[in-house]
């Protein structure tokens, strides 16, 4: 269990939350969300004690051991994959260390003999003999095969390291799990994974994450940040959703009809004010008036950003013709013999485990990456623009962001683009900014803005969602679903996927899977499970 007390934590004079009271119960899995820089992970990292609050207190149950997901993805990277795991439960491996050192030794006296007895007595109480096969089971759960698991930390890539890290603080039964975005880097069968695990897990979570299907799956209760507060709500994020807005349009609606009633009274008032016989009742509707006072609604932290992607023309009947696309990195086949007809009422999902072949894929047809072998053919109606998953190249010129959206816009006057960048939540002087500082989600929003500027009746989208926070994620959802066009696009956000999406295809490593339907009927259907497993499992065996 973990209490908070008279909480507050601000930078100078901007304050992030104040005077925060709240208590987080075990067994309960609270969702902590709020706007972009509301204070999510610094919230978290005072409940870890990471850093200290500006003023309050946070008292955690005895005896109980806090683990938290890591965003330091160097910090452990002399250790070994296996060793960087346990270090999850830090006690106990001090205690595998201290007796691995111990059995070292040339001599060993009587000293050293009572102490490895207390150190077998406290590894059989810690379960530090199964720590190993523990450890290397929950990588393996999480896509770390038994190779990479002998490596240090610093021979892994940055999605491998992330997955190592998640399963430090999943390791050994923590009384208190805190994480931070868990689901980054992550597919949607291991997010699938984490989910059933946290399900099962018997202790207090607490988490932050952008992917509302997995808030929804395995959040008792929401802690909300905004207004400067964090309001707990219990449910999981539809629930809150739902409340929320309809705690808001009760308050908007109590406060229209107290105005209607105010200007009716004080109409009155103004009229028989000077009127002898109906002073009394001028009187009396004036005590009336001083009575009504409308409810405050503070200026909430949320901002959804106005995404639209309108096509200058509609797609004629081809699309897009694919045959026998094949692309080879490094002796990896990423794509082999692949073939495909677009057709014009789709948007495509591409799911699955093989996020190089995704990536590949998109690049090949948006013109960044030569194929091996094979074709693909465009049709003439079409015009395509892409969002790809790493923009960095598109920023690296010192160009204010007025002058950088301008670039791409067939008005070119400062009011049409300022007003554009309005409604992305680029306000006042931020149009001046370089887009050389744009943090990730800025970025993102830039490259949408592009997008939208294309006018475009084909979009290619590989993972469009990710550095985006709720209410943006929200706007993006809603506008592809009321885009007129084809989709093109690869996502780890489930809830994103499965209201977009009229089409599924999953590159496998035993060959593509291509079915029209919803996501959520893909994932359940029993004939695709077996396909599934048989190209898994033909992997697996012919060590592809």
């Amino acid at each position: 269990m973990i209490n908070a007390s008279e909480l507050t934590f601000s930078f100078g004079e901007r304050i992030l939350f104040k005077d925060v009271n709240i208590q987080f119960n075990n067994g309960n899995c609270y969702g902590l969300i709020g706007a972009n820089g509301s204070g999510k992970s610094t919230f978290l990292k005072i409940l870890s004690g990471e850093i200290e609050p500006s003023s309050g207190a946070v008292v955690i149950g005895k005896k109980e051991r806090i683990a938290a997901l890591k965003q330091d993805h160097f910090e452990f990277d002399e250790f070994t994959v296996i060793d960087t795991v346990i270090m999850g439960y830090k006690y106990l491996y001090d205690i595998i260390k201290e007796r691995e050192a111990l059995y070292l030794k040339e001599s060993f006296n009587d000293a050293d003999g009572a102490r490895a007895s207390e150190l077998e007595a406290l590894m059989a109480e810690h379960n530090g003999y199964e720590a190993e096969s523990d450890a290397a089971g929950l990588l393996s759960r999480l896509g770390i095969n038994e190779k990479l698991q002998t490596l240090k930390m610093k021979e892994l890539e940055g999605g491998e390291k992330v997955r190592v890290l998640l399963a430090q603080a999943l390791f050994g039964n923590p009384d208190i799990l805190l994480m931070d975005e868990p689901t980054n880097y992550l597919d949607l069968n291991t997010i699938d994974w984490l989910e059933n695990f946290l399900l099962n897990f018997k202790n207090l979570v607490i988490v932050i994450s952008h992917d509302r299907h997995f808030l929804n799956n395995v959040c008792t209760h929401i802690a909300d940040i905004d207004f400067k507060r964090i309001e707990v709500f219990t449910g999981n994020y539809d629930f809150w959703y739902h409340a929320s807005q309809l705690s808001m349009k009760q308050k908007k609606d109590t406060n229209k009809k107290k105005e209607e009633k105010i200007s009716e009274l004080q109409s009155f008032i103004q009229r028989f004010s000077a009127n002898a016989s109906k002073s009394k009742q001028a009187t009396s509707r004036k005590r009336l008036l001083d009575k009504l006072t409308l409810e405050e609604i503070p200026a909430t932290s949320r901002q959804f950003p106005y995404i639209a992607f309108q096509p200058e023309r509609e797609c004629g009947n081809v699309v897009l013709e694919i045959e026998e696309l094949c692309k080879k990195e490094d002796n990896l086949t990423l794509i082999k013999d692949f073939s495909l007809n677009v057709n014009k009422s789709d948007k495509i999902a591409f799911v699955g485990i093989e996020h190089f072949a995704k990536t590949a894929f998109f690049e090949i047809i948006s013109d960044q990456l030569k194929a091996d072998n094979g074709k693909f053919r465009w049709g003439q109606t079409i015009t395509w623009s892409y969002f790809p998953k790493e923009n960095s190249e598109y920023f690296n010129i010192d160009e204010s962001l007025l002058d950088w959206l301008r670039n791409f816009s067939d008005d070119k006057s400062d009011s049409y683009i300022r007003g554009f960048l309005g409604r992305m939540l680029f306000s006042g002087d931020e149009v001046f900014k370089s887009v050389k500082v744009l943090s990730g989600g800025e970025k993102v929003r830039c490259m949408l803005s592009k997008m939208m500027l294309s006018k475009s009746n084909v979009m290619i989208l590989d993972e469009p969602t990710n550095h985006l926070d709720l209410e943006s994620i929200t706007a993006l959802n809603d506008a592809l679903i009321n885009f007129k066009g084809v989709l093109l696009f690869n996502s780890h956000d489930h809830e994103f996927v499965n209201t977009i999406a009229n089409r599924i295809i999953e590159f496998t490593p035993g060959g593509i899977i291509d079915r029209t339907m919803s996501f959520d009927e893909y994932m359940q259907d029993t004939d695709i499970k077996t396909i599934r497993d048989k190209y898994y499992h033909n992997h697996v065996e012919l060590g592809i």
